[in-house]
């Protein structure tokens, strides 16, 4: 009889204290007690199919489980832009984005006028995202002046690659009026310039972009040079351009092409614990060596806070704290 009445008072008790607001301690995502798995499923948001984002966030997604424990999916989506609100919405973990995107999100600039986002925090950058200029190689088009007239893909309205294309255009005194602008993604791109259907493409991806491989495999194709004295002024306007390059052999070409490049960056919801992000932090930068894209000798943790221009994650700044890297 004593155990019954003590049971019930002890349960009387707790629901006093839930009921008078007492707080009641929860574990943050991710985190696990010792010996048990953990069960937190982590979910990456990409890019096209024929881009950079969507490999990568495949082989990182495999790198996170293999070497963090957690259960991870990668998914294709519409980059940066929508990855942007796909965070802030809940409705994913981790995301690739470019930088000048992260940028306008959190500080509500051009696409963002709307309101500042406020869930989205820097695990680290990764390696330049390449502004490509595609046509073939036997459209007589040679220059960013050229395109005046044609059918451009420009991306969709709102994307980084839209905001990219506007700004070029806008350096080179071209207005979007001046063309005919196509809202395509990468792989229509591609394929619009094979069957004839569009002239050229912007394109801002990690070179080699899949999309354009496959193009460069049955047509010879160009990349559109950027001058110098437009780099310059792009870089003077918008500081997150830099100056990059595009190898020789790259598509096939003949010689290395001068344009510029934003960097890709790889973001966390706020919502989701320093615990979870330190190891995924962790288990990301000390694994590039088995990311087998192109683009995986590039992703260096000594390299990862350079251009971040947004704030940390908690999870991440433990982790470049600890290996000193500032």
């Amino acid at each position: 009889m004593k155990k019954g009445f003590g049971l019930l008072l002890t349960g009387i008790l707790a629901f006093s204290l839930s009921a008078c607001g007492e707080k009641v301690e929860t574990k943050p995502a991710g985190s696990k007690e010792k010996g048990k798995e953990k069960t937190e499923q982590i979910s990456i948001v990409t890019g096209g199919t024929g881009g950079t984002y969507y490999p990568l966030g495949g082989e990182m997604a495999k790198i996170i489980k293999d070497n963090a424990g957690y259960e991870t999916s990668s998914q294709a989506s519409g980059a940066s832009v929508e990855n942007m609100t796909l965070i802030q919405d809940g409705e994913a973990n981790l995301a690739f984005t470019q930088t000048d995107i992260a940028s306008y999100a959190t500080e509500g600039q051009e696409m963002f006028k709307d309101g500042k986002l406020d869930k989205i925090q820097a695990i680290g950058t990764l390696y330049p995202e390449t502004v490509q200029i595609v046509a073939l190689k036997d459209s007589g088009i040679k220059s960013v002046d050229d395109l005046k007239g044609k059918k451009v893909s420009v991306g969709a309205p709102g994307s980084g690659t839209y905001a990219n294309a506007e700004q070029i255009l806008k350096v080179h005194g071209i207005t979007m009026d001046d063309i005919k602008a196509q809202h395509l993604s990468f792989d229509e791109s591609a394929e619009g310039i094979q069957d004839g259907n569009i002239d050229a493409a912007f394109i801002t991806a990690g070179t080699p972009t899949g999309a354009v491989e496959a193009l460069s495999a049955s047509k010879g194709v160009t990349i559109l040079p950027i001058a110098a004295d437009k780099i310059k002024a792009l870089m003077e306007e918008h500081k997150f351009y830099i100056e990059d390059t595009i190898a020789s052999g790259t598509y096939k070409l003949e010689s290395e092409v001068k344009t510029v490049a934003v960097l890709s960056m790889l973001v966390a919801s706020k919502d989701l614990s320093e615990e979870t992000v330190y190891e995924i932090t962790k288990a990301i930068f000390e694994n590039t060596d088995k990311i087998t894209h192109a683009k995986g000798k590039l992703i260096k943790g000594e390299n990862a806070l350079n251009g971040v221009g947004i704030e940390l994650h908690p999870g991440a700044k433990k982790y470049f704290d600890e290996k000193g890297i500032k």
